[in-house]
């Protein structure tokens, strides 16, 4: 549901107030790191805070908690809304540290690559050309990539052998008896 900023003014006080409003977006891509770290921890905070006020409030409507006040609540739209407006704000500024921590994965990236590339360069120009494929200059041995057998081979013969004898003993007595 999408509240607008006018209803998010009216459910926060001034300090709630001020933590969304650099939660929306042209204001929370001009918060350094350790700003945004700081206002994510906030609205946590005050986040949770609204939340536990809502679920007492809850309570107190269904009669089953005791209430805070001199008399027990009878509404908590104000509340919910209030939670609403503060989960949201809690999910843009998730939103931003994802996608600076995905920008910052991709910087790294293309800096591997090039200090990859810059290494694949440097032994290329040292590289020998005798150490090619080459017939003029000897071919290499490739080892095969065949796996090896580790069964003896006379073992293999012996259970061949075996099962030979095997079948011509239960032939045989196949025909003894037409």
């Amino acid at each position: 549901m999408a509240i607008s900023r006018k209803e998010e003014a009216r459910a926060l006080n001034a300090d709630e107030r001020e933590l969304v409003e650099k939660s929306h977006h042209p204001a929370v891509q001009e918060v350094s790191d350790a700003e945004l770290h700081e206002l994510v921890k906030l609205m946590r905070d005050r986040r949770d805070k609204a939340q536990t006020d809502v679920f007492r409030r809850r309570r107190e409507i269904r009669g089953k908690g005791v209430p805070k006040g001199a008399k027990p609540v009878t509404g908590d739209a104000g509340s919910r809304t209030k939670l609403a407006v503060l989960a949201m704000a809690m999910r843009r500024l998730n939103t931003e540290v994802e996608r600076r921590q995905q920008l910052a994965a991709s910087m790294e990236q293309i800096e591997n690559a090039r200090r990859a590339l810059a290494m694949k360069k440097k032994a290329q120009a040292k590289a020998p050309d005798f150490n090619t494929r080459h017939a003029h200059s000897g071919m290499r041995t490739v080892e095969s990539r065949k796996p090896k057998n580790l069964i003896r081979p006379m073992e293999l013969g012996r259970q061949r052998q075996a099962a030979k004898v095997a079948q011509a003993k239960k032939d045989a007595r196949g025909q003894q008896h037409p």
